[in-house]
């Protein structure tokens, strides 16, 4: 069986300062999909301040008040989760990491076993930076590393990063027309693992840099990464269930 990891991002869990339900229902039943083709499927989640903000329009600039929603929003994201996993028959639960549990053995082993039981229960583990605690994802990264550090610790084949970016380019598509797509990349350079961040959501804290070091990561690690849209799930599907590589950015050593 193969276990994946489905990191999904602020700016396609959000629409005009809203949770978009329809994109979070469809994520779920991608996930159910593939659990029905064998697959163990890990799920990191950004979204909880987005989900705090419906409840308390907090300033999202300050760090305090980033947290503050967090806090709030944690549990409703949670909530709206298990909604949409009981239309399926299928339980979801929450776990909740900070950056220095990666940091020794020891409370890696720990979440590990934590992860493993939920598996094996068929149980989807929904993990997410706890940011009340842990401010770094909140100041930079919206999940990108933590997902990468996922994939690797807890021994998934595959990330799966689901972004408004469809694909890693040869130059910015949004800038210029003959922008050419990247299939498969074997290897990053370290001008493209230093370039400017570009966050395109007023609650997204990433970009395409934090995804591209997650890739040279994972793939530093023999593991590999998908790229593609969590707009339209198709090209993960393909990729995925019916093995076809349509479209997006496989990172990857391997092939």
């Amino acid at each position: 069986m193969s276990r994946i990891v489905i990191k999904v991002g602020s700016h396609v869990l959000t629409e005009h300062g809203m949770i978009a339900r329809r994109r979070m229902l469809a994520l779920v039943e991608l996930i159910t999909l593939l659990k029905a083709e064998g697959y163990e499927v890990i799920l990191v989640s950004s979204g909880a301040v987005a989900a705090g903000y419906t409840k308390l329009p907090l300033d999202r600039k300050s760090v305090p008040n980033r947290q503050a929603l967090a806090a709030i929003g944690q549990p409703l994201l949670l909530k709206m989760y298990q909604e949409k996993f009981e239309i399926f028959d299928l339980l979801c639960s929450q776990v909740l990491l900070s950056a220095d549990v990666f940091g020794s053995p020891k409370p890696i082993a720990h979440a590990k076993v934590a992860i493993d039981t939920l598996l094996s229960h068929d149980v989807v583990p929904i993990i997410n930076e706890n940011d009340t605690v842990s401010i770094d994802e909140l100041v930079f990264g919206d999940n990108d590393r933590l997902s990468a550090h996922v994939a690797h610790y807890f021994d998934a084949d595959l990330l799966v990063i689901l972004s408004d970016i469809d694909a890693f380019y040869d130059k910015d598509p949004n800038r210029y027309e003959d922008a050419k797509r990247r299939k498969v990349v074997n290897h990053l350079e370290e001008d493209e693992l230093k370039a400017e961040h570009s966050p395109n959501n007023e609650f997204a804290t990433g970009g395409i840099v934090t995804k591209l070091q997650s890739a040279d990561f994972l793939m530093k690690h023999d593991r590999e990464m998908f790229l593609a849209s969590g707009f339209d799930l198709s090209d993960v599907k393909s990729f995925l269930i019916d093995k076809v590589h349509q479209g997006g950015t496989l990172f990857s050593t391997r092939r």
